[in-house]
Parts: C-alpha cells; structure tokens; sequence
C-alpha cells in the first residue's frame, strides 16, 4: 500500500467512533487506534463500574489519542449506571424546577464522574423542545416544551461539563422533539415551515453554540423545508447550508448512531457514512452493532468514494482538522471540579410534585407497571425499591395484570401504583384506572411525563426515573 493510500485511509478511519461488546478493548481496537481510528463510544455492557472503566479508557488511551464518547444524560439515559440507575434527575425534572444554576451544577457533578473515569466526549444535552407529548424517544430527556426555557438550560448543561473539561455534544440536530416515531426504527418527519423551526427547533441549538458547545449531533430525522425526504444526517442543506451557514457553527458535527435502522434501511451502514461526510459531519457515531468486519467496509465504502470523486479528499480533511481541534481542547488545562455529592437529590426534590394528601402508609403494596424500555434508554432499572425495602413491590405487565387478585392483594393496606409515561400506553392507563376505581385512596406515582392523571387520591409527578427521583418521591409518602 502506498503512502497516499495509507495516508488515505487513515483520514477515513479518523472519523469514526467504533463500538464493542465487553468491559475490556479487544486486540482489533487497539490495533485500529494506533491506525487512527477516531474513537470509540462506550455503552452500559462496556461499564461495570468506575474502576473498571478507567482501566478501560486507559488502555485505550495507550494505543492512540481516541475521541472516548458515551451518552450520560443523566435521569433515564446513563452509561455509567446503567446497571443502578442514575444518581443525577434528568433534564425534564430539571426543566420544571427551572434553575439554570442548577442544571449547571448537576452537569458540572457529570463531567467530574465522566473525567474521572477517562470519558472526554458527553453525548450530552438533549436540546430537542418536546413539543409532541406521544414523542416516543425523547419524552424526560427534553428540559421541556418551551424554546426558551430549553434554550437556557441547554446552555447551562453546556457550560456545565465544559467547566469540568468534558466536551457537550448538544442533540439532536436540527430537532428531535415534534415527531411520533422513534428514529432508532424509521425516519420520524418534522413537517413545519422554516420560521417555526427557527423560532422552535433551532433556538436551543443557536443558544448552545453561543455559549462555545464543543461538537453538534445530527438527527435521523427529514424537515422536508430543509432536507426534503433526507434525514438531516445525510443532508448537506441541514448540515452545511443551515448548521454551518446559517447559525454558523464551526465545531464538530457527530452523526447519531448511523446503525439505526433510519440509516440501514435506507443507503446502508457504509453509504451512509459517505453521505454524511459529504453532507459535512465531522465523526460518525457507528453505533454498537457493527462488527469489525462492518467497520473495515466503511472504511473501503469512504476511500473508494473519495477515488471515483463522490466524496472530495478536502471534506475529510476538513474533518481532521476540526476532531485535532477538539482533542487539543481535550489536552488543555480544565479547572478540576470536585464531584458535588447531594446535588442530584437536591435537584430531584426540588422537581418532585405532589397532587392531593397521601394516606400514611401501612404494610405498603406497590405496584409497578412495566413500561417496555426505548431503545435509547436501554433497560436501566427503575422504581421504588432500594426506598421503601419493607414494602411488598410487585412488578406487573399491563395486558396481563389479574385487577381482581391485586386489589385482593391490597386489602387493608397502602396501594402504591408507580407508573411510567403512562399517557403512551393504552394499557397501563386502564390498569391504573381500575385500580384507582376501587381505591380512591391510591397513590399514583408518575415517573416519566406528567401528562395523563388517572384522579387517584394523591399523585406524585417525578418528572424521571433515576434513582434520586424515586427517593424524592419516597419522602413524599412519608415513609419513615
């Protein structure tokens, strides 16, 4: 191979961000790093605690000078406590008490746990405005439905993990909030004008870049004012014509997961990277799909399309340029933030929001009803359990829950019914709904969106379902 062609390559290899199974780096990672591959992002089976995870980055670290990227959301989306849940309330619970220097101080407390376990790159904040209640991807982690007030916030997360040397990632470029279909399976459509999509969409995004936001995620998702049937991942008007032109954004632009069937159903793994990059993103987020074998076809997809001249050599230079430019910032000085234990809790209380008197509790039954996890969530745990260890909690299917044998159950005792984005499932409401029928005296705890309200006797709005939201909700019970 020539130098040219190694040459080549290597610029190729550069904008990728591999993914692979396990809680240490294979021989072919570390073997692709000291190619120059561009980075890796860790999911929930990479992490089994933070030692762990800093011998991890380490290793890595060893072998090049990767982008290290996961999604720490905080609320429902974690990849450091995938297997607990998050201590940190997500953004709809920050959102509602509505406190930029809060929501700075959490993310602050992030960017210390994700810099101490050698994490460089948040895919982090969620800037999308939840305009769409039956969203099924975005829901709690949007600070809300408000441009403004998502604007504010997302540039408070932003300064936030940057305080504490960790690069934001603000998503979902252009707008993920207006659908009803999840992008992880098809390609959702943002169908409005281009001045409610300045005015909604984009404020946060402009904000974000104002306040300095290191790196941009596109989403999967086609504004046919802009990209007409396209994803804006795959579209150069989205992502050169309006990111970089219009709101003038010269950082760099990570692609979500292309492995998402928006993508593989559409142009495939590898032309999609050739589209993206010419579309103008920096670093393409694979997913955790593709094996190695995917990965060198990628590879060959974009240096076989810089040769036929569907994708100029310019475009990837361009990109190394502006991932060298992030990794420099990654190797500057950064003040060191001490983690700031308690925040995530004080936050959460804060959020919690309590409707009518709750009965005190006596030989509790909690109820919980199972809400299938989405895709980006993942099955992270969630519920009262570690708070409320002596009461009887029973785990429930909605269309298979017996109403007869539960109410039985509860005879004489506390009913606690703990549901989650309950106005999404048809199921789970007439459920709760029988439950409450017969007992006007339950309590309903909603740890997803407050939307529907079944006019139990007391109801507990969360506003999320990491850990220190359930024990907010906890303490609202009066459990002792």
């Amino acid at each position: 191979m020539s130098q040219s062609d190694r040459g080549l390559r290597r610029l190729a290899a550069g904008t990728l961000l591999a993914a692979f199974q396990g809680t240490t780096a294979p021989a072919w990672v570390l073997r692709e790093l000291e190619h120059g591959l561009g980075g890796v992002t860790l999911f929930g089976f990479n992490v089994a605690e933070p030692g762990q995870a800093r011998e991890l980055t380490t290793a890595l670290r060893a072998a090049g000078e990767p982008v290290i990227s996961l999604d720490e959301e905080g609320g429902d989306v974690t990849r450091l406590a995938y297997h607990v849940g998050s201590p940190y309330p997500g953004n709809a619970a920050l959102g509602a008490v509505d406190d930029v220097e809060l929501t700075r101080r959490v993310h602050m407390a992030i960017a210390a746990e994700l810099a101490a376990c050698g994490v460089n790159l948040n895919m982090a904040p969620s800037a999308d405005v939840n305009t769409e209640a039956d969203n099924p991807v975005i829901g709690t982690r949007s600070f809300g439905t408000d441009a403004e007030l998502v604007a504010r916030h997302t540039v408070a997360a932003v300064r936030g993990l940057q305080a504490g040397g960790v690069a934001a990632c603000v998503k979902h470029f252009p707008g993920h909030g207006a659908t009803r279909v999840d992008s992880h399976l098809a390609v959702p459509v943002v169908d409005v004008g281009l001045d409610v999509l300045r005015a909604r969409e984009l404020a946060p995004f402009r904000a974000a870049i104002g306040a300095g936001a290191k790196s941009v995620m596109t989403a999967h998702v086609a504004v046919p004012a802009v990209t007409g049937d396209a994803p804006a991942t795959l579209s150069g008007a989205a992502l050169t014509g309006l990111l970089r032109g219009e709101l003038g954004y010269d950082g760099v632009v990570v692609t979500d997961a292309l492995d998402m069937h928006a993508i593989t159903k559409s142009v495939g793994l590898a032309g999609g990277a050739v589209l993206t990059l010419a579309a103008g993103a920096d670093l393409l987020c694979l997913g955790p799909l593709p094996t190695y074998d995917d990965i060198q076809t990628i590879v060959e997809g974009v240096v076989t399309a810089v040769r036929e001249g569907r994708l100029p050599l310019e475009r990837l230079e361009e990109a190394a340029e502006r991932v060298a430019a992030l990794r420099a910032w990654f190797g500057a000085p950064h003040e060191p933030t001490a983690e700031q234990n308690g925040v995530g809790l004080h936050a959460a209380r804060r959020a919690v929001r309590l409707t009518g008197a709750p009965e005190p509790l006596v030989e509790p039954l909690v109820i919980e009803v199972d809400t299938p996890p989405t895709i980006a969530v993942g099955d992270v745990p969630w519920g009262l359990g570690p708070w409320l260890p002596d009461a009887e909690i029973v785990r429930v299917g909605p269309e298979a829950a017996d109403v007869p044998v539960l109410l039985a159950k509860a005879a004489n005792r506390s009913l606690v019914v703990v549901v989650k984005d309950a106005h999404r499932h048809q199921a789970s409401q007439d459920l709760v709904s029988a439950l409450v029928a017969a007992r006007r005296d339950t309590t309903v705890i909603e740890m997803g969106l407050p939307v529907w309200r079944p006019g139990s006797g007391a109801y507990i709005a969360t506003y999320g379902a990491g850990r220190p939201n359930a024990q907010a909700a906890v303490e609202l019970l009066g459990a002792r």
